[in-house]
């Protein structure tokens, strides 16, 4: 995927008591968060790229993430650690409208566009809180993982328009994983505009698919 990486990032404030859960398929206590309610504010362009704060590149993620005690997976464990983490998420997410898909290691979740946001705007809706809760909090559950969130949209309205949205949108749920407790260090944010369809922008049923949020979730592994 050919996306340009904006570099840049805001200070995020985290708020909230949490407290701690052990899990075996973790690597150390981690916060159990609720819904955090509304995020205030409008996210802008700042929160893109590598969160790392240390090095805008993948590398630079995976170190971050394993100078923090966050333990990297090999060999057979890469493949049951994504199987635990998928069944996970397709049994949170049955009925929400978010699709979740297998790619190898892989998993991909696909969140409708009309269904996570307004029209022409990057403000999420309310009613989709509970579901990017839900996320979020599996995602603490089955940390050893890297996660990149990428806005796409139709072909209506040219780039010079969907490009900046994209990026809003993917910066907004970022920013809610962010406040529900996910480890920024483990995010890359981007927008792709309308540069990767997964269906026809001549009709209107392929340009509400185009519409959508993706969220791909990478075992982390040393490699």
């Amino acid at each position: 995927m050919n996306i340009k990486i904006i570099a840049g990032v805001s200070a995020l404030a985290l708020a909230a008591a949490a407290c701690t859960t052990t899990d075996p398929y973790r690597s150390g206590p981690q916060p159990n968060r609720t819904a955090q309610g509304a995020i205030a504010g409008a996210v802008g362009g700042a929160l893109l790229g590598y969160l790392t704060n240390t090095n805008n590149s993948e590398q630079g993620r995976k170190n971050a993430l394993i100078g923090a005690g966050v333990g990297a997976l090999g060999g057979a464990a890469v493949g049951q650690y994504m199987d635990r983490q998928q069944r996970a998420m397709e049994a949170e997410l049955s009925g929400s409208g978010v699709g979740v898909a297998r790619q190898g290691d892989n998993l991909v979740l696909r969140m409708p566009g009309d269904v996570t946001f307004p029209t022409n705007s990057a403000d999420i809706n309310q009613r989709f809180y509970p579901v990017l809760a839900d996320v979020a909090r599996i995602m603490n559950e089955y940390d050893r993982s890297v996660v990149d969130i990428v806005g796409h949209t139709d072909s209506t309205g040219g780039d010079h328009i969907n490009q900046p949205l994209s990026e809003r949108r993917a910066a907004s749920v970022a920013q809610f994983l962010i406040s529900e407790g996910v480890m920024r260090e483990r995010l890359y944010v981007a927008g792709a505009s309308s540069r990767n369809p997964i269906a026809s922008n001549d009709t209107v049923d392929g340009r509400a698919q185009n519409r959508r949020v993706e969220i791909l979730i990478r075992p982390l592994t040393a490699n």
